[in-house]
């Protein structure tokens, strides 16, 4: 039925839950997960800054790393738990906002089914952004599970 599931984590207990969705359903179908976590760009606040305070010289390479970082921990975890319940999944950081990150990743792999959780952010910068699951929703090329994460 599904033969590439993209999955997206933030690394929360309602990510691990969409995770987990994904790796029963790659099993059933014997299909390969992707794991994406997406991680912010640097804010142009922060790189006037760095470029005011360096005498007008461009943002050094490292800034932005430790978001970077943290989003690779996070898909690593989530492969890992993946591989505990017999799913092998490929991992990614991807530089942007989530509902972008899966979106682009989806199409790179072709993707049949993209899988998200129903919680994410909450207040006032849901009201702003949309939520993740119904961006996803709205503009896949392909079938969308929203998980029940709650």
């Amino acid at each position: 039925m599904y033969r590439t599931i993209v999955v997206g984590t933030d690394g929360s207990a309602t990510a691990d839950k969409a995770v987990d969705v994904a790796g029963e359903l790659a099993r059933a179908c014997g299909a390969a997960v992707h794991v994406v976590a997406a991680y912010p760009p640097v804010k142009s606040a922060v790189l006037a800054s760095v470029g005011a305070s360096s005498g007008g010289l461009s943002a050094p390479a490292w800034l932005g790393d430790d978001e970077r970082v943290a989003a690779e921990e996070v898909v690593r975890r989530a492969g890992e738990r993946l591989a505990q319940s017999g799913v092998t999944a490929q991992t990614v950081a991807r530089l942007g906002e989530p509902a972008d990150a899966l979106l682009a990743t989806a199409e790179e792999v072709e993707a049949d089914l993209v899988v998200v959780g129903n919680r994410g952010m909450t207040g006032v910068r849901r009201y702003l952004l949309g939520s993740v699951a119904d961006r996803v929703a709205h503009h896949a090329h392909c079938s969308v599970h929203i998980a029940h994460t709650c």
